[in-house]
């Protein structure tokens, strides 16, 4: 799609040009996208949409940038569905040159052109360097190429020198402190330069600042205030050697990063002649209109009452505002909401409104505890009852419930809700309809509470079903919280017990009884009913407490009265199939095995006439089986050195793995050995959910490790840990939880995050559901498991060495105990199996269940076992 005049597309059809491929770009695309569905003429959609993207790259989360610094190469924006549409295209790697405003043409860098109808300029901001000497051997901490530059430059430093990477970075900012976080996660000494009194100065007053200075040193940075960069030094090869402040120390540094504000990209505007603020940017109106006609301006390069912003929130409300306009609507951009909030460091702070109380007739109420790190300050109305902004640092709790409220009326003392001070929480605050809960996707608590009635379709009932249909919380996640607080509050207005009952027979969660269970040291299902519960129990509570009996004791599955309580494939030690057969998957850790071993299998499901199928988990799956052969089939398998492969429970699946450093030539760990320890470890381990790991030996990512429960990828300096992803039906991408790990660190913080994950998961509860509950998220998971905020480490780690030494293959137990075998007779009453067989088909070489329409065609042939045949007809 490249039209040479406007409304190429025709005269139903008008051209939408967007210069810039970042989120504000993203965000009008999508608004475009969902609305712009069948108002032009025929019926059809009026736009055609052409993103001009200067970056290789769809747009991604400029935000979670030091997510990318630590490991996670994944930040493209969602939803990705509008980029298959065959009325929007994205260019990428093409960056515009000029911008006729009279012929409404855009040229590129390539020579080409595109008209257009309409414009908007997205084109955001650049990373400034100041005019200092040596300037031309610093950084900027703004794309994902310089990103990437950094974290391979601090890892090729760190092995030149033979100790961490010497980095300054001067920006004691948002931009400045994401940058020196990520930098320290990767290993290097951070001094962080910045020019104000106190960090965030433009945000936080010196009390906040303060205390976030505090909390800054504590992770190792170390700060430089009130100073800022004179000169970067370097030898004649150009490569830094240290950087002189403006109050004469010179600091060793072999790299030096500037992240000190962002500058507009207005160049393009100023020469097309379009009106440009003092300090630079395009100059809109409410509408987001620009000076020439037919064009507007969203995100950072818009400046608006003489200011521009680097915020999402008021990026994404321009971006709405524009769509709104091009389809025929009135929307208007009013306001910028500056209110932040994000986890510097593993350091909560937030700060909204009025936050440093530079309003005219205002109280400030403050809660500060240097010792702890912690500072709540409130901004109100001299009467003390309307709420004007607040700070939070070292506790953000208060921020996603008072947000809402700015400028309104509080219903009790402002000193009440300070946290820090009283241990309340204000997140059962009744908030009015017209409250913006999500400020991101510009969403109010009344629209969260519709979509829970059920106001635009079916009800969302759940967190999950909530954030899809509202997008409350879908980007940069801070109201999550308060959006499950809401879905709490309005069930149960509406009558709907929001019960955490496990079932009717237990009235506490599964988290209640798997804690119970540990505390009382209750051991049979009889014993905990009688105690926690009621009645004789049901299919949903029976096997959640025989799981919870299998993860704390390690003994055999079926023992103890336990095996009336374990669904059907629990029962056989094996899954079901639909024709009443069972699969047989023995354990091959890793992926790994001997040849002995396949042509094991291979005589196994010859003998047997079992269909064998290579599993997406690195295993040969054997289909087939009836009840009664399974002992058989085990023994020879079992004497063998195979193991159960627990592809019936609901335990670890499997540890998937590339070649790593072994074979492949890019490899840069022994991936196979890490995936075969850890699949030796939890094996059998027992959980809310089946769970699955990933390892794989370099960022090629050939294991997939970031689709999984668990995922291990190598890094040339150890091992990054990726947790809370998996496939199935609602598929999640893993989360980066710490970087560059050893194996037994790596080891430790596993043990730690399966335990906790057992301990308090809900009952059926994937890993990446449990997370997205998870007040907090990652963050929380990263408190409890890396900073042990909890005091659980030692507790979880002992409850996984305990289930290392207890593990016993549940096969092999089987094999040694005449009672154990007992279950594996088809009838009670027959010693020898009695079992006919069941019906196969032949197809490429193995034998298959019949379909409904082969059994009811006489000329079908049907065939019981390997080679005998039973018919040639139907029954």
């Amino acid at each position: 799609m490249n039209p040479s005049l406007p409304s190429a597309a025709g005269p139903s059809r008008r051209q939408l040009v967007i210069i810039g491929g970042g989120p504000a770009a993203h965000r009008l695309v999508d608004a475009i996208h969902s609305r712009d569905t069948g108002t032009a003429q025929g019926g059809g959609p009026r736009f055609d949409v052409t993103v001009i993207a200067e970056e290789p790259h769809e747009p991604y989360d400029r935000v979670a940038l030091s997510r990318r610094l630590t490991g996670d190469d994944d930040l493209t924006l969602q939803p990705r569905s509008p980029w298959a549409s065959d009325r929007i295209e994205v260019r990428t790697g093409q960056r515009a040159t000029a911008v006729d405003t009279e012929a409404r043409r855009v040229t590129l860098a390539d020579g080409s052109s595109i008209g257009y109808d309409e414009l908007v300029f997205a084109t955001g901001s650049s990373a400034p360097v100041p005019e200092i000497a040596g300037a031309e051997h610093a950084r900027v901490y703004r794309t994902i190429e310089d990103v990437d530059y950094l974290r391979a430059e601090v890892i090729r430093l760190a092995e030149l020198h033979g100790r961490p990477a010497r980095v300054a970075v001067a920006g004691g900012g948002l931009l400045g402190l994401e940058a020196a976080g990520g930098l320290a996660t990767l290993g290097a000494e951070v001094d962080l330069v910045h020019s104000g009194g106190w960090l965030m100065s433009a945000q936080l007053d010196e009390g906040a600042g303060q205390a976030l200075g505090r909390l800054i040193a504590q992770t190792g940075i170390t700060l430089h205030l009130g100073t800022r960069p004179q000169q970067v030094l370097a030898d004649a090869a150009g490569r830094v050697t240290a950087v002189r402040l403006g109050n004469t120390r010179t600091l060793p540094s072999d790299l030096v990063v500037f992240s000190i504000g962002i500058r507009a990209r207005d160049e393009l505007a100023v020469a097309a002649g379009i009106t440009t603020g003092e300090r630079g940017g395009i100059v809109i109106g409410t509408d987001c209109r620009t000076s020439a006609p037919h064009v507007w301006a969203i995100g950072e390069v818009a400046n608006f009452e003489g200011s521009c912003t680097g915020l999402v929130a008021p990026a994404n409300a321009m971006a709405e505002v524009v769509a709104d306009r091009l389809l025929g609507g009135d929307a208007e951009f009013t306001s910028v909401d500056d209110a932040t909030k994000l986890k510097l460091s593993g350091v909560d702070v937030a700060s909204f409104g009025d936050a440093k109380g530079q309003g005219e007739n205002v109280l400030e109420i403050v809660f500060a505890d240097p010792a702890r790190g912690l500072y709540q300050k409130l901004v109100v109305s001299d009467d003390a009852r309307t709420l004007l902004g607040g700070i939070f640092v070292g506790d953000a709790e208060p921020y996603s419930a008072l947000r809402p409220l700015l400028g309104r009326e509080l219903s009790g003392e402002p000193s009440s809700y300070l946290t820090a001070a009283t241990g309340a929480s204000p997140a059962d605050l009744a908030l009015p309809d017209d409250a913006l809960v999500c400020s991101c996707n510009n969403v109010s608590v009344g629209t969260v509470r519709e979509y829970v009635r059920g106001d635009h379709g079916d009800a969302c009932t759940d967190l999950a079903s909530l954030k899809s249909c509202s997008r409350a919380g879908t980007q940069c996640g801070s109201c999550v919280s308060l959006v499950g607080k809401i879905l709490t509050q309005e069930l149960t207005a509406a009558g709907i017990e929001v019960s955490r009952a496990m079932c009717e027979h237990f009235p506490i969660s599964r988290q209640e009884v798997f804690e119970s269970v540990r505390v009382l040291g209750l051991t049979s299902f009889d014993e905990i009913i009688g105690r926690l519960g009621s009645g004789h129990g049901c299919d949903i509570c029976k096997p959640a407490v025989a799981s919870i009996l299998a993860s704390q004791h390690s003994a055999y599955v079926l023992d103890r009265g336990l095996g009336g309580l374990q669904d059907t494939n629990d029962r056989a030690l094996a899954n079901m199939q639909k024709d009443g057969s069972y699969s047989v998957v023995p354990r091959i850790p890793g992926g790994e095995i001997t040849p002995q071993k396949l042509a094991v299998i291979a005589q196994v499901a010859s003998d047997y006439g079992l269909y064998t199928k290579i599993t997406g988990g690195q295993r040969i799956d054997l289909f087939g089986a009836r009840l009664d052969q399974l002992p058989d089939i085990w023994r020879r398998l079992v004497d063998a050195g195979f193991e159960s492969g627990q592809a019936y429970g609901k335990s670890l699946r499997n540890v998937k793995s590339c070649v790593g450093s072994t074979w492949c030539r890019f490899g840069v760990q022994d991936s196979v050995a890490m995936a075969i320890n850890l699949e030796l470890r939890y094996r059998g381990l027992r959980a809310p959910h089946k769970f699955k790991f990933g390892v794989s030996g370099c960022a090629r990512e050939c294991a997939e490790a970031r689709g999984k429960d668990v995922g291990v990828i190598a890094t040339e300096l150890g091992w990054n840990m990726y947790v809370g992803g998996n496939g199935g039906f609602q598929p999640a991408h893993a989360q980066l939880l710490a970087s560059d790990l050893d194996d037994e660190t790596l080891v430790r913080y596993i043990d730690r995050y399966l335990m906790y994950y057992i301990r308090t998961a809900d009952r059926l509860q994937r890993t990446a559901r449990w997370m997205e509950e998870l007040p907090g998220g990652i963050d929380h998971v990263r408190s409890v498991i890396i900073d042990d905020e909890l005091g659980l480490a030692a507790e979880l780690e002992a409850s996984m060495a305990a289930h290392v030494e207890g593990y016993e293959d549940e096969w092999a137990a089987t094999l040694r105990d005449p009672e154990r075998l007992r279950r594996f007779r088809s009838f009670v009453n027959a010693p020898e199996s009695p079992d006919l067989g069941f019906p196969r088909v032949e197809e490429r070489g193995q034998l298959r269940p019949p379909t409904t329409e082969e059994l009811a065609d006489p000329a079908t042939v049907l065939v019981s076992g390997p080679t005998i045949p039973v018919r040639g007809g139907a029954r």
